[in-house]
């Protein structure tokens, strides 16, 4: 083969008349090898690359084309107390690299230093190359491609379906079996008309980005089933292929813009799969460990560890930025998704001393004019110092609001004194982003995500039950803000299961009716149980994916559609800016009352032991010119109340539109009692007949 010097950019492997440029990224190695191989994964050559600049090793080789598999070899110090961890027996993964093939088989190999020792300041020099995927050559994306056109649905509009590429798929009998679980089996007809016909617009999807299973875990069996333990930062990962071309990645997000549902991709840029300083040596560490990661300041053999994961990446080096907003904007632009969820986002904020809004990453983004209408989603926490920081990212970002989804449990579970903060929680959490002029859509709310309980499990189990992840019961949150109603788990008393089913529909239905911007857990619209396991990452088996055989309630995916249609019909649901007493006639409004229909006093907002609320939204119900409102009644008691409506001037009678207790009225004179059961909510509307609200 011929090897020219080729050129530093673009970084990683680029067709090129006659060839493939390959250029990677290392600013302590003293030599960089390519190393080939054929499709049976044979090495057919080793390549020194030619030339180095500006800290890229690179080099073009004529002769080789698309679908030519590669990897990296890198000769450097191995000084783990200096933070140098290069290893010229190790094959290493093109950070760059478009696809991958395969997953490792977890040899002896694939770790640095001898692992039966334990002692990584020794050197391990066995070969990994047999043991490694490989680094495949692909061809650019067609631009021609016709596409169809991104949803304009705006981020406020939107209700979020988050779920597994795997998991939606991998039991549905409708899809033929070599798609189940695939981005095809994604995309296939009877997923789309079932997501269409709930009636939600956007798809989160659990990682994507190729990942790979710690070793303790393939140890016991078990596999990185959530996938939140990435290595490639460019590659769809492998095992969601259904046919090994990455072309079906990129085909299936078309086929949601198609039907009118925007994708979002939960992204994992705060650490990677190579674990900690005892973990393997698949890329950045063989690399340039010293560049890719952050070391202990004091000795640069360990990790900062402010993922919990074992490693964090070093973001404010240049060129680990520059790999992460190549990223964005290869899966934005090139694969065509609308957006990103930022795993553990506090750690992208990340400087040398701490958390900081204005990060280069987070600026680099906010400047980017090719993000600009990306949708971007923090996880707002992270496990080091000062690691919560809900409410303050940038006004570019709206945020997971763990804070709504607890005070949402804890207020239909009955808990004391919660009406003043599940007040600020429904009205879109103001008290907490309203102050940064940000809008109601900064705030993500949700009441179970693929992280805990399912919410079928929340009215369930008390405890978790993870005895199946082989950690004896102890991973997981211990507390899950949940109730059983009387028996742990699975039952047959008609009782128990009444107050069940009643609370999964009040919570999907605050859920739907408070400003901000909803997500619903796949599954949880057909009562998905994970039988108490509260952390199923690892359970890659019916247990972690969605039961499509049964339902344990038939009307509930009907009552979801309602609510998800009553949202989108009501303008004043998804409002652009805060709701708050009307300053002027046309002004929307929020209001609160008790259960004598009477404004809420302060008195009233501190009582510990009141469960009963009544809200009313008041304006332009359908942007057509007719006011109206919505009175939502709200008892949380375990005993039935009397609710007394409240007087509206220009309103002689309500209508209903949903209620979580049987047979109600479907009309109601104004200035009635009305009696709602324990636990249980009722959402009316009536038309103003000229007059303003009073």
């Amino acid at each position: 083969m011929q090897v020219a010097d080729g050129k530093p950019y673009p970084l990683g492997a680029t067709l090129q008349p006659g060839g493939v440029n390959f250029a990677l990224f290392s600013a302590h190695a003293q030599q960089v090898w390519l190393v080939l191989f054929d499709e049976q994964d044979y090495q057919i050559s080793r390549i020194a690359l030619p030339q180095r600049t500006r800290q890229i090793w690179h080099g073009l080789v004529e002769g080789i084309g698309v679908g030519q598999r590669y990897g990296f070899e890198v000769e450097g110090p191995y000084q783990p107390q200096l933070g140098h961890r290069f290893n010229p027996a190790k094959l290493l993964l093109d950070p760059y690299a478009r696809q991958l093939t395969g997953a490792p088989d977890y040899h002896p190999a694939l770790f640095g230093y001898p692992r039966e020792q334990g002692d990584d300041r020794l050197l391990c020099d066995m070969p990994s190359a047999s043991h490694m995927p490989k680094c495949v050559v692909c061809a650019p994306l067609d631009r021609r491609e016709p596409r169809p056109p991104r949803p304009t649905t705006s981020l406020r509009e939107l209700v979020i379906y988050e779920c597994h590429v795997k998991g939606m798929t991998a039991n549905r009998e409708d899809i033929p079996p070599h798609q189940r679980g695939t981005f095809a089996g994604l995309a296939s007809r009877p997923v789309l008309d079932y997501l269409c016909d709930l009636g939600v617009n956007c798809v989160e999807l659990l990682p994507v980005q190729a990942f790979f299973t710690e070793a303790f875990l393939h140890d016991k069996g078990l596999t990185n089933y959530w996938g939140y333990n990435s290595i490639g930062y460019f590659a769809p990962h492998n095992a969601y292929l259904s046919d090994g071309d990455i072309r079906e990645f990129r085909h299936m997000v078309d086929a949601f813009h198609a039907r009118g549902i925007k994708v979002i991709l939960d992204v994992v840029y705060n650490h990677s799969a190579e674990g900690d300083h005892l973990g393997p040596t698949y890329s950045f560490r063989g690399i340039d460990n010293a560049s890719y990661y952050r070391l202990h300041p004091n000795d640069g053999r360990f990790y900062i560890n402010d993922t919990g994961c074992g490693n964090t990446l070093n973001l404010s080096h240049p060129r680990v930025l520059q790999m992460v907003m190549d990223s964005l904007r290869y899966w934005y632009q090139e694969m065509g998704v609308d957006g990103f969820r930022f795993d553990l986002a506090v750690c992208l904020g990340r400087e040398s001393a701490g958390y900081d809004p204005r990060s280069g990453l987070f600026d680099a983004i906010l400047q980017d004019p090719n993000l600009q209408d990306a949708i971007l989603i923090a996880e707002p926490w992270d496990i080091g110092p000062g690691g919560y920081q809900l409410g303050n990212f940038p006004v570019n970002f709206s945020e997971w609001n763990d804070r709504y989804r607890d005070v949402i449990r804890r207020f239909w579970r009955g808990d004391s004194a919660m009406l003043a903060e599940f007040a600020r929680r429904f009205h879109g959490s103001g008290d907490i982003f309203e102050h940064a002029g940000r809008p109601p859509a900064s705030s993500i709310n949700y009441v179970c995500s693929h992280d805990g309980f399912t919410l079928w499990d929340l009215v369930s189990y008390e405890t978790r039950h993870n005895e199946a992840n082989g950690e004896h019961n102890q991973d997981g949150h211990s507390e899950n803000i949940s109730a059983n109603y009387g028996v742990e788990g699975v039952t047959d008393d008609p009782a128990i299961l009444a107050v069940r089913r009643r609370q999964v529909r009040n919570m999907l239905t605050t859920l739907l009716f408070s400003q901000g911007v909803p997500m619903l857990l796949a599954g949880d619209e057909r009562l998905n149980s994970q039988q108490g396991n509260n952390n199923a990452y690892c359970q890659d088996n019916p247990l972690g994916w969605l039961n499509w055989q049964e339902s344990g309630d038939e009307e509930l995916y009907g009552f979801v559609q309602r609510l998800i249609a009553i949202r989108k019909s009501f303008p004043l649901l998804c409002h652009s800016r805060y709701i708050h007493t009307p300053q002027n006639p046309n002004d929307p409004g929020l209001f609160w009352f008790n259960v004598q229909g009477q404004p809420m006093t302060k008195s009233d907002w501190g009582a510990a032991n009141s469960a009963t609320l009544s809200l009313l939204l008041s304006g332009d119900l359908r942007n057509n010119g007719q006011r109206g409102a919505l009175l939502l009644m709200l008892n949380a008691d375990s005993r039935e109340r009397n609710f007394q409506l409240p007087q509206l001037s220009g309103v002689t009678q309500w209508q209903t539109l949903l209620s979580t207790q049987p047979a109600p009225l479907a009309q109601v004179s104004a200035g009635r009692h009305i009696t709602l059961i324990d636990r249980s909510l009722w959402l009316m509307t009536a038309n103003f007949s000229g007059e303003s609200h009073e």
